[in-house]
């Protein structure tokens, strides 16, 4: 009986095939087998066909009916499974070689400047860090996690050449760092209670107010994740839920406008207060009528929790908007003067170029954390 061949084999040979030749040789069956070793037959089947490993138990069984030595069997085995182990890694380096067209897509370089992925030069090593940050066995696997549906349905719309895959990186990074954050249950009403404090904090700078509203929000059950803008994402902000208990929500500057920063922040607030939990929600790029109502929702929800509607009416209705008389209605309603020009903008009182100076932008800080 030649062992040395079927050791040394390139081939996944199951121990069990060299097993069958044995009792071949020996005259037995199966069956006889099975009784001999005082087993049920369908025991043993599995071993025939190497769905189940020879133990060091069976390997001592094998020895004492069919006289190979318990060693022998232990190193058939031993090989076979290293056959296959190795015959997966090939298949898994196939499929990250299928995979390195999608490198640049999800933001290699970005997520690397932030920290999230290593800094790699080999192809294949860069899919197997996107494979560790996305969690996942396949890149191929990211559009069918439930998260990312909403990348991809929002980048479907094609209206402002918004890569999904991007969007669907930049997700995820929120999604890692949310899940760093502490925060109590999500309480609606302490959400809603703090929506006055929130609007006080656009008189503030950053550096200021940056602390206090990461708390209120956090107090309220709510993860705020400050992410720069990838490039693809084409997008102000996100709102997602981890579970039933944590909605995170996040911002980006893109644009640097703190204004636009304001109206995004509450915009997803209100996704939060009046749509449905667990949904996603990424503003810019999504089409749907369904879709589109939320978007709009959220929109009337941010405008009139920023400038309250009735005061913004009579302040409209007095067509004075100069410098002067922005600041002074910005101040008795308590918001930054820059959102006030901004919702000027947006509605036709004031064209694009007018105001600005007394507009705000922020800046993202060289090396700031996410």
């Amino acid at each position: 009986m030649a062992t040395e061949a079927a050791i040394h084999s390139n081939l996944a040979i199951p121990p069990g095939e060299y097993l069958e030749e044995v009792i071949g040789e020996l005259g037995m069956t199966k069956d006889e087998l099975a009784t001999r070793m005082a087993r049920p037959a369908s025991k043993l089947s599995p071993i025939f066909k190497g769905d189940k490993a020879i133990t060091p138990d069976t390997a001592l069984q094998l020895e004492k009916v069919v006289g190979v030595p318990a060693h022998i069997w232990l190193g058939l085995e031993s090989e076979y499974r290293l056959t296959l182990a190795r015959q997966q890694e090939t298949g898994e380096q196939v499929g990250r070689q299928r995979e390195t067209g999608l490198i640049s897509s999800y933001c290699y370089n970005a997520l690397v400047k932030v920290g999230a992925v290593a800094k790699k030069t080999d192809s294949l090593e860069k899919v197997l860090e996107l494979q560790r940050f996305f969690g996942v066995t396949s890149l191929s696997l990211v559009p069918e996690m439930r998260r990312y549906e909403a990348a991809f349905r929002c980048g479907s719309a094609g209206k402002k050449e918004q890569s999904p895959h991007a969007v669907a990186a930049w997700l995820r990074l929120g999604e890692l760092e949310a899940q760093r954050q502490e925060c109590a249950p999500f309480n609606k009403v302490n959400l809603e209670r703090s929506l006055a404090t929130l609007q006080a904090l656009t008189l503030q700078a950053p550096e200021v107010f940056l602390s206090q509203l990461r708390k209120t929000l956090a107090s309220a059950g709510v993860a705020l994740v400050l992410c720069p803008h990838f490039p693809g994402t084409r997008t102000h902000g996100a709102t997602y839920w981890l579970g039933r208990e944590k909605a995170v929500l996040m911002l980006t500057i893109r644009g640097k406008w703190a204004d636009i920063f304001w109206f995004s922040l509450f915009h997803e607030l209100g996704h939060i207060l009046i749509h449905e939990r667990q949904a996603v929600f990424i503003e810019d790029g999504c089409d749907g009528p369904d879709l589109v109502k939320k978007e709009e929702a959220a929109n009337h929800f941010a405008a009139d929790h920023l400038v309250p509607p009735r005061d913004y009416a009579l302040f409209v209705r007095g067509r004075d908007f100069r410098p002067p008389a922005i600041r002074a209605f910005a101040n008795s309603i308590g918001v930054g003067v820059g959102v006030v020009v901004g919702r000027l903008q947006h509605d036709g009182h004031l064209a694009r170029s007018v105001g600005n100076d007394l507009r705000v932008r922020y800046e993202w800080a060289e090396g700031a954390a996410v």
